[in-house]
């Protein structure tokens, strides 16, 4: 059985293949991009600003990272 990021492995496939259908529904399919720059500009924001800290995750409970890091902080204080 492969690993992540091993060569012929399914779930890189899978991975690339979710995120590059999230990227095309909720932005790319919005608006008509006028300039290559203005669209670079776009998918820059779109992951640094909403895709990265704060579109839920499945593979974290439905939560977005930065809920889940708040999570995981308050549990701590909680067990300290």
């Amino acid at each position: 059985m492969g690993s992540m990021g091993a060569v012929g492995s399914a779930y890189d496939n899978a991975l690339m293949e979710s995120f590059y259908g999230s990227t095309q529904i909720e932005l790319l399919d919005r608006q008509p991009w006028r300039t290559p720059s203005e669209l670079a500009n776009a998918i820059f924001e779109w992951i640094e600003a909403f895709y990265n800290p704060v579109r839920r995750h499945s593979s974290l409970g439905n939560h977005s990272p930065l809920q889940f890091e708040e999570l995981l902080l308050n549990a701590a204080e909680t067990a300290a």
